[in-house]
């Protein structure tokens, strides 16, 4: 490799990072700068360019920056062999966005020109069934089966609708934790109620299930979103932490205990 380096404002510009991203980084031992000039501006190297590279990587497949840290600590393969991996993750995703792109494709051609639309056609690529093994053992296959027979039986529009409530909701979240709103906040309490009728809109969730104990199911999804970077990617805000899966967490912990 090169003796080349960047400032931090030039990979914050080419990563489409922030740099008061890579400060944090810096400051819980992610990615160090190679050097630091007089005037106190960070600078990264090669390497650290590549180290960069695999821990945005580790973040779009769902990793927590703990968890990341974890992957980039065991130094048993080299930064190659590792973003080989990565690479082959990546191209199972590649795949399944073409899948999903090309039955999109296909509903808008057919819609257009009046033709039936091929239901078995229309939603490869989405797995809705990832989390199966999941549910059933926390909450019963009755409770996986209810909900998966709802879902089948929705409209495409129906399913669509649903989805972008889901991204709303997420967007809300993330925004008003990046706001500095507090979790007790008239705000935060307003996404809860939010969130907790969205869970009650699920059939065969403890939300849904009259006699359910859905405060627990409720306070216990908050906990999940913490421990389980999976779900915590959902509400993560841009400095890369957990906040915002904590925000989200202790806002509905707040409006069960007062609500439910």
């Amino acid at each position: 490799m090169s003796t080349r380096d960047w400032s931090i404002q030039e990979i914050a510009r080419l990563a489409g990072a922030t740099s008061r991203t890579l400060r944090h980084y810096d400051d819980i031992g992610l990615l160090s700068p190679s050097r630091i000039a007089p005037n106190g501006y960070r600078h990264y190297d090669e390497a650290a360019l590549v180290r960069l590279q695999r821990i945005l990587l580790l973040r779009e497949l769902g990793l927590g920056l703990p968890q990341i840290g974890d992957v980039l600590s065991r130094e048993g393969v080299g930064e190659a062999s590792a973003l080989e991996t990565h690479l082959a993750l990546l191209r199972e995703e590649q795949n399944r966005l073409a899948r999903q792109i090309a039955s999109v494709e296909e509903t808008i051609h057919a819609v257009k020109a009046g033709e039936s639309l091929m239901a078995e056609n229309m939603f490869d690529g989405f797995d809705h069934t990832q989390y199966r093994e999941e549910v059933e053992e926390r909450w019963g296959k009755k409770a996986y089966a209810d909900s998966d027979r709802w879902w089948r039986n929705l409209a495409a529009s129906e399913k669509s609708e649903w989805q972008q409530r889901v991204s709303d909701l997420s967007r809300d979240w993330i925004a008003a934790a990046e706001s500095g709103a507090t979790p007790e906040s008239a705000e935060a309490q307003a996404l809860a109620k939010r969130h907790v009728e969205w869970l009650t809109g699920v059939p065969g969730t403890p939300a849904a299930v009259p006699g359910g104990d859905a405060k627990a199911y409720v306070i216990g999804l908050g906990e999940m979103y913490v421990a389980d970077p999976r779900f915590g990617a959902n509400y993560a805000t841009s400095d890369g932490g957990s906040g915002g899966a904590e925000f989200v967490r202790d806002a509905l912990r707040i409006y069960s205990e007062a609500n439910l």
